[in-house]
Formats: structure tokens, C-alpha cells, sequence
């Protein structure tokens, strides 16, 4: 598993929206959770619990429930999608009103 790292000037846009890509577990800020995107390589983000109540959002989980169920050996929400697709949903998120 790769954790992921954005150039500075990335993590400031995504700031904007408050959702990183981050490489520790104990840098998870309060009101946050993390989880894995990837097909080939995973890479790990955090995101704002108010993501939740998106249904787009709670489509990618329910494609993760499917993909992997509740158990999977990543230990954490595993979303069977590209990087770039997960990215533009999380832009659509945003544009929603979320932040």
C-alpha cells in the first residue's frame, strides 16, 4: 500500500474542500474519517464526516460493501475506484455545498 503524497500547492486546493491525503493514523483530524482509494495502488485520504450524508458518497461505500464487505485486510473503507474517479466525485461533493 502506497500512502499518498500531493505537492504543497495540492494539498492547499484540497484544503479548500478539507480533504487530504495523509500518511500517519494519528493525523486524523476531529469530525474526520479515512479511507483507501485505489485499483492497483491504494492511497489513503481523509474526509469530513458530513460526506456522509451525500448519496453519492454512500454510493462508493455501498460499492465497497459489495467489492469487499466489512471485513477487509486494509483494516479500514476500501473504495474499489480510481483515484481520479473518487477525486471528482469528492469535487462534486464540494460543489454541493458541503464546505
Amino acid at each position: 500500500m502506497a500512502l499518498h503524497k500531493f505537492p504543497k500547492m495540492v494539498y492547499a486546493k484540497l484544503a479548500k474542500g478539507r480533504c487530504l491525503s495523509s500518511s500517519g493514523v494519528f493525523d486524523v483530524p476531529k469530525g474526520h474519517f479515512c479511507v483507501y482509494v485505489g485499483e492497483n495502488t491504494v492511497k489513503r485520504f481523509t474526509i469530513p464526516l458530513s460526506y456522509l450524508k451525500y448519496t453519492l458518497f454512500q454510493t462508493l461505500l455501498n460499492m465497497a460493501e459489495e467489492e469487499f464487505g466489512y471485513t477487509h485486510p486494509m483494516g479500514g473503507v476500501t473504495f474499489p475506484c480510481k483515484e481520479e474517479t473518487f477525486l471528482q466525485i469528492i469535487q462534486r461533493i464540494q460543489l454541493e455545498g458541503v464546505c
